[in-house]
């Protein structure tokens, strides 16, 4: 008998006659199983770390089951009730007897190292797990029929959950349940803001959602250049510079540094021609410097694979979630995904994308936002061309699995140049949320500055709600104010004033 061993590890047993032995304490085993009919309160610590599955002798896993379903029904356990509980199922002979059991509880003098005994029971149980998905794996990739794709995520999903295994997820009493849901209640009493999930930073928006819930599926979905990346960035701005959420962004149709620029354009407020151009002035470049700090700071994690598949997507969202502890992720746009090979028609592919976003949205506990495209035939409808989730594109699956579904509309795009109120459309998006799963539905506005591709609420910018007296108090005297300066107070000046107009307090 050979052994091999490595610095720092435990020596493997190899036979030379019969091969490798799978990794078991069979004496570990018998140990656990004698402490926890030995004393009762070792089966409290025992039932978190191990499951009949992890002991590697048949007649064990029996045993520990025994133990278990006694523990769940509150009856006390000790070499009599075991045995009681083994002989009612017909299992007592096949595990040895009342001669095996009584010889287990004699083995063991006291229950105070059953917790360390436990531990390296799980361990082995660990490393069996490891070479039975390694073994399939391999099986697998010999195979020609099986796309590499799914093996990757076949791979990455079996790992997954080997390394989860340990992180009970038990069904809870309802009783449990609801003392939590209460605590929740409570908890969002106390805020200002009543709001439970991740603010998207729009005062409206949020009062009408309570924020994006764990778990949800949000499709934000528009017509080309209504502004669904803008709306999108704008909320990762504030969503991670205002209130520190970590935000991840997957963007399938513009590059990191596009994506940057247009951020860098919105915090800063400094035209994009000259961002894209680098003509800055000094006194832009310091405005710059200034005012990128907290973007440069905020915790936005930015993947431009384009075309990215759903399995990828999965892995990365993973390994972000263990690294960084996401808290949300959004996806630009979903049509541009590519799904699996085999899927058919293309209506399928997108279906499988959906359902997939939903699945990772509850595997990681986090909403996603995905943006997705509207069909022409919001363009072709007359009126005011408000979409509908029938104009969904490419599948219905995508309303079916949505917890919220999210239009954009701008009437101004199509020619409408008042609302039926009478009041301007120029600049104002409205904001439909058409399905609410959990909530109600219901219509908001904000404003959209197209000329900085950011989306604020429409009283930040409002100049009919703030008197004119306020505005003058809020200007510094001596300072030079350009256009931009007065667009940014109110939305009204650049439609009043002309380009040629000197500003004042210039």
């Amino acid at each position: 008998m050979a052994k091999q061993t490595k610095p720092g590890r435990p020596a493997v047993t190899i036979l030379p006659d019969f091969g490798k032995v799978p990794p078991q304490a069979l004496d570990m085993e018998e140990a656990v199983l004698g402490a926890i009919m030995l004393e009762k309160e070792a089966v409290i610590t025992i039932l978190d770390i191990l499951k009949p599955e992890s002991f590697y002798k048949d007649s064990h896993k029996k045993i520990f089951k025994a133990i278990y379903d006694l523990s769940s029904r509150e009856f006390p356990v000790d070499l009599y009730t075991v045995t009681e509980e083994l002989r009612a199922h017909n299992e007592l002979e096949s595990v040895g007897g009342p001669v095996y059991l009584t010889q287990l509880t004699s083995k063991v003098v006291s229950a105070a190292n059953v917790d360390y005994h436990a531990r390296i029971v799980a361990q082995k149980y660990i490393q069996r797990e490891l070479i039975r998905v390694s073994t399939e794996i391999q099986a697998r990739s010999f195979d020609d029929s099986w796309d590499v794709t799914e093996l990757l995520d076949f791979s990455e999903n079996e790992l997954f959950q080997i390394a989860e295994g340990n992180i009970k997820r038990e069904v809870s009493p309802i009783n449990m349940v609801i003392k939590e849901a209460i605590k929740e209640i409570e908890e969002a009493g106390k805020r200002e803001d009543a709001l439970v999930g991740i603010p998207s930073g729009f005062t409206k928006l949020d009062r009408l959602t309570s924020g994006w819930q764990k778990s949800e599926l949000i499709i934000v979905a528009a017509r080309p250049s209504m502004g669904k990346t803008a709306l999108a960035l704008s909320m990762a701005r504030n969503m991670a510079i205002d209130h520190g959420k970590k935000v991840a962004i997957f963007s399938c149709e513009m590059s990191s540094i596009q994506l940057a620029n247009r951020m860098i354009i919105a915090e800063t407020d400094i035209p994009g021609d000259k961002i894209r151009n680098g003509r800055l002035s000094e006194d832009e470049w310091k405005q710059l410097d200034t005012r990128i700090k907290k973007l440069v700071q905020a915790p936005i994690f930015v993947d431009d694979t384009p075309a990215i598949s759903i399995f990828e997507l999965r892995a990365k969202c993973r390994r972000l979630m263990a690294q960084h502890k996401l808290d949300i992720v959004i996806l630009d746009y979903l049509q541009l995904m590519s799904g699996p090979e085999n899927a058919g028609s293309r209506e399928q592919e997108v279906s499988n994308i959906s359902r997939s976003l939903k699945s990772i949205a509850k595997e990681l506990n986090v909403p996603i936002i995905a943006l997705s495209q509207l069909n022409r035939s919001v363009e072709m409808r007359g009126g005011t061309k408000r979409p509908l989730l029938s104009d969904l594109r490419e599948s219905g699956a995508i309303e079916q699995d949505a917890d919220m579904v999210v239009f954009i509309h701008r009437q101004e795009k199509f020619g409408i140049v008042t609302f039926e109120d009478g009041s301007s459309t120029k600049g104002i998006a409205e904001i439909i949320l058409a399905k609410n799963r959990n909530g109600p539905v219901d219509d908001i506005k904000l404003r959209f500055r197209e000329e900085k591709a950011q989306f604020v609420d429409i009283d930040e910018f409002d100049i009919d709600n703030v008197p004119g007296t306020n505005v003058i108090q809020n200007i510094t005297f001596g300072s030079k104010m350009n256009h931009d300066d007065l667009r940014n107070l109110g939305g009204g000046f650049d439609n009043e004033m002309d380009s040629h107009d000197e500003p004042p307090f210039a």
